[in-house]
């Protein structure tokens, strides 16, 4: 895994200069690539690297330009099947002088084009230079499991694994985007292909860019398809499932130095610890992290696990309230975001680091398997009654019951109706995004200063979301959702958390779940076979019944989550006031009394605002940071 950075200026420039510059760049790179380094330039081009070695540990050095001298790669990532395409290349003619998967697209992309990228299994972001015909040529893989941001002025044209690789280089002025704001306070993160700057973007998912003197072009070369769903049975779709799961394990076991798996007391990863044990040669590395709030803490149901695959179990207390890890977590990830679970995830990262450095993780199952039922259910109950009735029916009567219905965690499970009530007055897509969403549309006008709604313009984040349920290639409710998490939740959060995380220590994360073809079975499998009426991820829950013993199969899942709402009334408390105060972006963009009203409702136990404000604290913790101009 690796960090890679450069720009092309089609108006040339100084190789002395654009040397300096993108030696700024891969400077701030370092953590991601802690082995080697090395640069590239010419008259119009500069490419950077910082290497983590992984495979071809003397070779595979980079840049990495052909045999003709025509071409050169900066990239970040694994390709799983390079061995195969390799064969295939060879026996067209290609010649090869390292072990390593970098050469292997090298040559790829001299055969086939922008199509090689279609050949390849694996996480990926990188870039390719002709230096004949001047085009630089990016492509991001599938998911977008690595990242990669780029900025155009229409002369230059400048790209990072990193956004503050690009600050470096001098290549944005650092304004902040209004709606990349309204965005992260919705959801807590900024989706693609929004950046918090308005001058940089993010390369979408399954996305290769084109840039030359002439300007830019992109296109999608893959999507998941829900609509050629195969009816099969439940065994037969678990021998298929198991079959994928073996071969993506087995090829993410490809490594010259250590390798582990994070595990915790859930079914994903789980059946990656089975798999890793029955293919591995020696016993797994696992590693699990834990707090000392036992609702929070999955340290015992990891343990049974270790111990039936007899891993090499490692277990990791984090300390509560850890306020310098957090500060450092706002530094590490360049843009604000706000998952508190990236809190754990740098713990486990950390300490894993010390053991491995690559190690395979359960991440996709929830996403590919129906397994958000705390989401996934009650929208497909809302989706059955919104066809029993009239949609004018359900505009004017449950609308308007919803706003007035009491909105109070206070009230017992089967009374709270505010959201199902709001929910069914809508259609399935607004009500995904009523879901999905962390900042209530009715909190947000309060809470947003008039100025701030000014400069949004009109944007609304829904904007981001709704295109993507209504677009998406499914029938029924579960697949749009399931869609939409994937290209959405999943690649901007989830990915983008493990992404920093484990970079931030030089450790390489493997998902074996993302791989496309696992994520291509789940679309082509009936509904029936993911949810039922109370549960998700069936098929997992059946292929881990044929792996795990039962006491396994049915612990309950607790979620890789800290107590943030408590850690805000007691040890956060302090500096989240203080980053509330201090910030000017904060102050710019949040009504004062209103942040004030849930401040205090918070602390008093009145309502539970643990998300909202740790948001603004990471906000505030960013701007110390990165500050802006």
């Amino acid at each position: 895994m690796c960090g890679i950075a450069g720009f092309v200026n089609f108006s040339h420039h100084s190789r002395d200069a654009a040397g300096e510059t993108i030696r700024r760049m891969t400077d701030r790179l370092a953590h991601r690539g802690p082995d080697a380094e090395g640069i590239y330039t010419d008259g119009m081009a500069a490419l950077g690297h910082r290497r983590l070695s992984i495979i071809d540990l003397e070779g595979g050095s980079q840049p990495m330009t052909d045999r003709t001298g025509r071409y050169t790669i900066v990239f970040n990532g694994e390709i799983y099947n390079f061995p195969e395409i390799r064969c295939q290349l060879e026996d067209l003619g290609h010649v090869f002088d390292t072990a390593s998967d970098t050469e292997v697209i090298l040559y790829a992309y001299a055969q086939w084009g922008d199509a090689a990228v279609e050949k390849l299994n694996g996480m990926f972001a990188f870039a390719l230079w002709d230096s004949r015909d001047k085009v630089l040529f990016l492509a991001r893989d599938r998911v977008g499991k690595k990242p990669l941001y780029y900025t155009w002025d229409g002369r230059c044209f400048a790209f990072a694994s990193e956004l503050k690789a690009i600050t470096a280089g001098g290549f944005t002025g650092r304004d902040i985007r209004p709606q990349a704001l309204d965005a992260y306070f919705s959801f807590g993160y900024i989706p693609a292909p929004f950046t918090i700057y308005r001058d940089v973007d993010k390369l979408a998912p399954a996305t290769r860019l084109t840039v030359s003197g002439q300007g830019i072009s992109r296109d999608t070369y893959w999507d998941l398809d829900f609509r050629n769903q195969v009816q099969m049975t439940m065994d037969e779709a678990a021998e298929e499932l198991e079959s994928l799961m073996r071969d993506a394990v087995r090829c993410r076991l490809m490594s010259d130095v250590p390798l582990g798996a994070f595990l915790s007391s859930g079914l994903d990863s789980s059946l990656v610890v089975s798999f890793m044990a029955e293919l591995a040669h020696s016993p797994v590395r696992t590693h699990t992290v834990g707090f000392g709030n036992q609702e929070f803490c999955e340290l015992s149901g990891a343990r049974l696990i270790a111990e039936h695959f007899g891993t090499r179990h490692t277990e990791f207390m984090a300390e509560p309230e850890d306020i310098d890890s957090i500060r450092t977590i706002a530094g590490i990830l360049d843009e604000p975001f706000a998952d508190s679970s990236a809190l754990p995830t740098w713990h486990v990262c950390r300490h894993a680091r010390e053991k491995v450095t690559v190690a395979l993780t359960g991440d996709g199952g929830d996403e590919a398997f129906g397994g958000y039922t705390f989401r996934y259910l009650p929208h497909v109950f809302e989706s059955r009654i919104r066809t029993l009735l009239p949609r004018a029916w359900r505009r004017v009567l449950l609308g308007p019951l919803g706003q007035l219905y009491p909105g109070t965690s206070r009230l017992p499970k089967p009374l709270r109706l505010k959201t199902i009530f709001e929910n069914l007055s809508v259609s399935d897509a607004r009500a995904f995004f009523q879901d999905l969403v962390w900042l209530r549309q009715d909190t947000r006008r309060k809470v947003y200063t008039p100025e701030f709604m000014g400069q949004l313009n009109g944007f609304h984040p829904g904007e981001l979301v709704l295109p993507l349920y209504h677009g998406s290639p499914a029938a029924d409710p579960l697949s749009r959702s399931q869609y939409t998490d994937i290209h959405f939740y999943m690649t901007d959060d989830v990915l983008v958390k493990a992404d920093r995380m484990s970079m931030a220590h030089g450790l390489e994360l493997r998902n074996p779940l993302l791989d496309y073809r696992i994520l291509e079975f789940g679309a082509r499998l009936p509904a029936e076979l993911k949810m039922n009426q109370s549960r998700g991820k069936l098929i997992l829950r059946e292929l881990a019944g044929r792996r795990l013993p039962a006491s396994i199969v049915n612990l309950p899942k607790k979620g890789f989550s800290i107590p943030a709402a408590q850690w805000l009334r007691t040890g956060l408390k302090e500096m989240c006031l203080e980053t509330m105060q201090g910030s000017r972006v904060v102050e710019e963009c949040l009504n004062p009394k209103e942040l004030r009203r849930i401040w205090d409702a918070h602390q008093s136990g009145q309502k539970d605002h643990s998300v909202f404000l740790w948001s603004v604290m990471m906000l505030g913790l960013w701007e110390k940071e990165y500050g802006n101009t």
